[in-house]
C-alpha cells in the first residue's frame, strides 16, 4: 500500500505539473482549472489513497462499479461526478452518491433526474454532454446531444425541480470533422458555452480533456479536466 501511495503521489505531481504548465502557457491562473480523477475500474483503496493525497473530485462511468465504491468511501470529503451514459433505471442509484451528472443528453433523463432529486430533497448539478460527432443535431456515438439541441435541453434542466444547470461537457470525438483535432473540438465547446451563458449565466462549467489531451482543453478554456490513466496507471488486462 505504501508503494501504491508513492506511485499515485508521483503521478498526481506529474499531472499537476502538466496542468500548471498548460495554465501558464494559456495565461490562466492554476485555480481556474479543477482536476477530476476518473477512478473507474480502480478499487476503493485507491480512492482512499487519492483522498489522502488531496484529491477532492472523483468520477465514475458505471453505476454497478461506482455505487459500492462510493459507499465504501462515504466518510471521505469527496465530490462524486457521474460521467458515463446514464440509463433512467440507474438514476436512483447514481443520485445516491453523485453530486453532479456530466452526461445529461436527453429529455427523458432530465425528467428522471428531477423526479429523484425531488424525492430525496437534493439539488443535483447537471452538465449537458455535447456530441461534436453528431453534426448539428442528433446524437453522438458515445452519447451526447448535438449542438443544435443544447438550447432546448438547457431550458428543460434549468426549469426542472431539483436540478441545477452547471454547464457543458464533451469527449473529443473519434469520428467526424473534429476527429484527431482535440484543440478545435474544445474550442468549439467553449464557443457553445459562450452562447449558453447568454441565457444561463451561471452555467459556466466546461468539462473537457483527459489524460492525453488535457493541455489542449486548458488552452481552450476548460474549467474541469477528467484524468484517469495519467494518475492511476493502466491496469493489466484492461487494454
Amino acid at each position: 500500500m505504501t508503494d501504491r501511495r508513492a506511485q499515485l503521489a508521483a503521478n498526481l505531481a506529474q499531472v499537476e505539473d502538466r496542468i500548471t504548465a498548460a495554465c501558464v502557457a494559456a495565461g490562466r491562473k492554476r485555480e481556474e482549472v479543477t482536476l477530476i480523477v476518473v477512478t473507474k475500474t480502480y478499487p476503493a483503496s485507491d480512492v482512499r489513497l487519492l483522498a489522502g493525497l488531496g484529491v477532492r473530485h472523483v468520477a465514475e462511468n458505471r453505476d454497478q462499479d461506482a455505487a459500492p465504491k462510493a459507499a465504501a468511501c462515504s466518510d471521505l470529503p469527496l465530490t462524486w461526478h457521474f460521467v458515463g451514459q446514464l440509463q433512467t433505471n440507474k438514476v436512483r442509484s447514481v443520485l445516491g452518491y453523485a453530486a453532479l451528472v456530466q452526461s445529461v443528453d436527453r429529455a427523458r433523463l432530465v425528467t428522471a433526474l428531477s423526479r429523484e432529486a425531488e424525492r430525496t430533497g437534493r439539488e443535483v448539478g447537471c452538465l449537458l454532454q455535447v456530441a461534436l460527432d453528431a453534426g448539428e443535431s442528433g446524437r453522438g456515438e458515445r452519447g451526447g446531444v448535438g449542438p443544435d439541441g443544447i438550447g432546448e435541453l438547457a431550458s428543460l434542466v434549468a426549469q426542472a425541480p431539483g436540478l441545477r444547470l452547471d454547464g457543458l461537457m464533451t469527449v473529443a470525438p473519434l469520428t467526424g470533422e473534429y476527429a484527431g483535432r482535440q484543440q478545435a473540438a474544445f474550442e468549439r465547446l467553449m464557443d457553445l458555452s459562450t452562447v449558453l451563458r447568454r441565457t444561463h449565466p451561471a452555467a459556466n462549467m466546461v468539462s473537457a480533456g483527459m489524460s492525453t489531451d488535457l493541455e489542449q482543453a486548458v488552452a481552450a478554456g476548460a474549467t474541469h479536466v477528467r484524468v484517469g490513466t495519467a494518475v492511476l496507471g493502466v491496469r493489466p488486462g484492461l487494454g
